[in-house]
């Protein structure tokens, strides 16, 4: 039996009922037939950003007295200034990350008044779209607001009231008041956003596993390719398409070495990564040592938190194509009650089947939800 023959029987094993009694309604995947930007500029997913928001400042009031034909006295008529502009943040689903959120985030300023009591315009309100899901937190790094919802808002700072012109400070005993009030500065304000989730299925291994390549097998992403470890250090998402036009989102994760949870590598930065997606693919070496590669992962997680540790796990034995990887996958096979698919990124061996359960992983995760 050649080796090509012998991965397609084992990656199918498990799945031939499921195949058999739902392939002829279930959504099948579909290849996207949009060619991939031949552009050499690499997009990577920005999920964390520090910014300074900025209000705007309020306009100053304004001095002046009122000459008409015949009444040069006529009386004070400085206008009010107008309101400067809050920095608004807005969960929508129209983004998908932070790439697009400027570092400093400045609204515009009020107007000053006028003379014959022309108040300055209050200026426009800066909302800058988020991804739903974002979370803010302040210097502290504690969470002082999530938008999870579509739409949701947040206040990051707050523009400053205008100034009052001198026609505000007439009174019984001053009739012609010479002063007027300045413009209050806008808040100034350092915050953290995250997005809690990046993706639906993280694809999670040691460095050189085949992650990118697999990212770039079933999606239009063009992460960083190359014989060497940590040719990702920014987390890549590709979208699989579906027939029945359902869309999941994959995330090409940094590759985790051992002692990551001491902050080692990546560390720490790495695992949070991880810790947004919803499902984690355990890309494996198979011409390795992929039961040793699973025991440090699994360590890993579980050592950085036990929530992360019980979230959903799919073992993916990738390079299936090299002889090596033969007898590692029959030792695979023994870890009982484990979803184990043998794939090649490369060639594209099995990638249906991991695309089809990929697929019933997540109706399943939105049942419960």
């Amino acid at each position: 039996m050649g080796l090509l023959e012998y991965s397609i029987k084992k990656g199918m094993l498990r799945f031939t009922n499921y195949l058999v009694r739902f392939c002829s309604t279930y959504p099948k995947p579909l290849r996207s037939l949009k060619k991939k930007s031949s552009s050499k500029r690499v997009k990577h997913f920005v999920d964390s950003k520090r910014v300074t928001a900025v209000g705007g400042r309020g306009g100053n009031g304004c001095i002046s007295f009122l000459q008409l034909w015949a009444n040069e006295n006529a009386g004070p008529d400085g206008g009010d200034g107008g309101n400067g502009g809050h920095v608004i943040l807005q969960a929508s689903n129209n983004v998908k990350d932070l790439n697009n959120v400027s570092t400093i985030l400045k609204a515009e300023d009020g107007e000053k008044g006028r003379n014959k009591d022309c108040h300055g315009a209050n200026a426009e309100h800066l909302v800058q779209e988020v991804p739903i899901g974002t979370v803010i937190r302040n210097d502290l790094g504690k969470n002082i607001a999530d938008l999870c919802v579509n739409d949701a808002m947040f206040i990051l700072a707050r523009g400053g009231a205008g100034g009052r012109g001198n026609h505000f400070f007439v009174s019984d005993v001053v009739q012609a008041p010479m002063i007027a009030e300045l413009g209050a500065e806008g808040e100034h304000k350092a915050y953290i956003l995250e997005v809690k989730t990046i993706a639906h299925f993280g694809l999670l291994g040691l460095p050189n596993a085949g992650k990118s390549t697999l990212l770039q097998a079933i999606s239009r992403a063009k992460p960083k390719v190359a014989p060497y470890p940590f040719t990702t250090i920014k987390p890549h998402v590709g979208m699989i398409q579906y027939s029945d036009y359902e869309q999941i989102a994959v995330a090409d994760l940094p590759g985790l070495i051992e002692g990551s949870h001491k902050n080692y590598g990546l560390g720490i930065e790495f695992l949070k990564h991880a810790e947004r997606c919803s499902c984690l693919l355990m890309v494996l070496d198979a011409s390795q040592d992929p039961l040793s590669d699973l025991k440090i992962l699994r360590s890993e997680l579980q050592s950085y938190s036990d929530k992360l540790a019980s979230k959903k796990q799919i073992i993916v034995a990738n390079k299936i194509d090299l002889n090596e990887s033969k007898e590692n996958i029959t030792h695979l096979e023994k870890l009982e009650g484990e979803e184990i698919i043998p794939i090649s990124a490369k060639y594209g061996y099995n990638i249906s089947v991991l695309l089809t359960h990929i697929r019933r992983i997540y109706d399943k995760l939105l049942e419960n939800d």
